[in-house]
């Protein structure tokens, strides 16, 4: 995403650690050979196919959302799951996910780590195939989603029966999430370059899923310096103009 000349850089989260994994070795035309076989019969392979499956995440409305596509096709025909998509051999793990996210959420550029990698040899009925999965953090902004019968912003907990394992993919990935928020600045992905503190506590409440005590946690951003002030204010409704943030990337050094 880009930014305005001037503007603090956007925050990376520390210590994020992302596994390490080797690409895969599927070419352009065997990838699209597979894309048609896995939409009708199981087709014998002698080594697994490798794919990736990208979680797409944001807060709307004070709720954690996350992309779904409908399956077109069987197995778990109309069902609902994540955006997924075989490797190339001319790609890297890394380059798919961002080509699967640039697809569905109109989004290069975005904050995007490995997750975790998902091989049970049960886990897809029409071939082994190993998914290494990805999540991305977007503020709504810039998730450019025209919502539609077979793409949709679905709340994490309240999610339907989604497809192969994409349930387990999807309550990995918000416990990862909800853990980093302890010792990470990864929420501030999910926001614009300047926020009021009261968009930040939301974004930390839809993620954990309950209400947070405004005095401590306001306490507790300003005792670590995480936040700065910045020379702007957003008017809201019929209250006083709200103070504007920005992250401060010489926080803790």
């Amino acid at each position: 995403m880009a930014q305005s000349p001037g503007a603090p850089p956007r925050p990376r989260p520390r210590r994020a650690a992302v596994a390490a994994a080797a690409p895969g070795d599927v070419s352009p035309a065997a990838a699209r050979a597979l894309e048609v076989a896995a939409e009708s019969e199981p087709v014998p392979l002698d080594h697994p196919a490798v794919a990736v499956d990208v979680v797409v995440m944001t807060v709307r409305e004070r709720r954690l959302e996350v992309l779904l596509v409908r399956r077109p096709h069987p197995p778990f025909a109309s069902r609902w799951a994540l955006p997924g998509a075989f490797v190339r051999a001319d790609e890297s793990l890394e380059d798919a996910a961002r080509r699967k996210l640039a697809e569905v959420a109109g989004a290069y550029d975005a904050y995007l780590e490995q997750l975790y990698t998902f091989g049970d040899p049960r886990r897809d009925p029409r071939m082994r195939v190993i998914t290494v999965v990805y999540y991305a953090l977007l503020p709504p902004a810039a998730l450019t989603v025209r919502e539609a019968p077979d793409r949709r912003l679905w709340r994490v907990y309240e999610l339907p029966d989604l497809a192969f394992d994409h349930n387990q993919i999807v309550a990995y990935t918000l416990q990862r999430l909800r853990g980093k928020l302890e010792y990470t600045t990864i929420g501030f992905q999910l926001l614009a370059p300047e926020f009021t503190l009261s968009e930040l506590q939301l974004v930390y409440e839809a993620i954990l899923n309950r209400p947070l005590d405004k005095r401590n946690f306001r306490k507790k951003l300003l005792l670590t310096r995480i936040v700065e002030p910045t020379a702007h204010t957003r008017m809201s409704g019929q209250h006083r103009p709200a103070q504007l943030f920005r992250f401060n990337p010489h926080a803790n050094q």
